[in-house]
């Protein structure tokens, strides 16, 4: 399920006894958290009914005791748990969610909600969020067609007018950051004061977020600079850049290190290529095959293998690429 089909099924009324909101991108796994549990309790008072759980120190008791308390002012509670696979040793909170997603089943009075950057698909208790309880993919768009797509729903949200074109210049100058996009869209429609978004106003008002700052991190790790390069991998994630973008972008970066490195050619504005060919002076041909090699390490920890979380996996990456 889409966290679109998500809101429309909410917005019929169904709501469903357990969902797996699992996903890179943590603005659409906070907006369905929020959807569903503005939907379960309504106006009700959720310091009695809505209980948060850390998949770090919570224990297999501690989740079934949740689950199988009864609401106290509302119809019925939101039971919510993040990251369920936070470290090792984590196995009987799994096998308590798969008796707690079972157990639901029969009971209209409490909703289970998980939130997961990550999860093994193949995992007993990820295939537990079977109907009637759901797997929501929170996965950012990728692409032009679903990131605009994503841009005009986003502005129909919030009551905004796109123009011809408008959807497709967000995209093109905030790139696939969608809290940032958030913001823009809503800085935009008050620059248009009324009237339809346009491609000038997008241009008035919307910073350059696409490409410069993954600039700024590249600059970071080849001029040598580690604590700068993890300043900017912060902000980047702060601002809504996806870890499969960044390690993306990294993996681009040190591709044309290496052609360079090994006598071949880039394309690009030649001050960006003279910035290559300098940083390819502190790149042995060795060490960037094993710069690659990490990069690839951390897209398989990125796609759920090994014990570390996405940001510790690319801060481990990002500082050993700039040392």
């Amino acid at each position: 399920m889409t966290p679109a089909e998500l809101a429309g099924e909410l917005d019929g009324g169904t709501l469903r006894p357990a969902y797996l909101l699992v996903g890179e991108e943590p603005l659409l796994r906070d907006d369905a958290r929020e959807a569903v549990v503005a939907s379960a309790l309504g106006d009700a008072v959720r310091d009695f009914d809505l209980d948060r759980l850390e998949g770090e120190g919570c224990g297999p008791g501690a989740l079934l005791d949740a689950v199988r308390t009864l609401p106290v002012l509302a119809p019925r509670r939101v039971v919510w748990l993040r990251d369920p696979e936070p470290r090792r040793g984590a196995g009987a909170l799994q096998e308590a969610l798969v008796t707690a997603v079972e157990e639901l089943r029969s009971r209209d009075d409490v909703v289970l909600v998980v939130s997961a950057g990550r999860a093994d698909r193949r995992a007993r208790w990820v295939k537990a969020f079977k109907d009637p309880a759901v797997v929501v993919d929170c996965a950012p768009p990728r692409g032009d067609r679903p990131l605009t797509a994503w841009i005009a729903g986003e502005a129909r949200r919030q009551g905004v007018d796109l123009a011809r074109g408008a959807a497709e210049a967000l995209a093109e100058r905030v790139g696939p950051h969608l809290l940032l996009l958030r913001q823009e869209i809503a800085k935009a429609a008050l620059h248009a004061d009324g009237d339809p978004v346009t491609r000038d106003d997008v241009a008035a008002t919307a910073s350059d977020a696409a490409e410069e700052p993954i600039w700024d991190l590249t600059d970071a790790i080849g001029e040598g600079r580690p604590a700068d390069a993890i300043a900017v991998l912060e902000r980047l994630r702060e601002g809504g850049v996806a870890p499969p973008v960044l390690l993306g972008s990294l993996a681009s970066h040190f591709r044309k290190l290496a052609r360079l490195s090994a006598g071949g050619k880039v394309a690009g504005h030649p001050f960006a290529v003279r910035k290559l060919e300098s940083q390819t002076r502190r790149y042995s041909p060795p060490r960037l095959l094993a710069c690659l090699r990490a990069i690839h390490a951390t897209d398989t920890a990125l796609k759920g293998e090994g014990s570390l979380t996405p940001a510790l996996a690319l801060e481990r990456l990002v500082l050993g690429l700039s040392a």
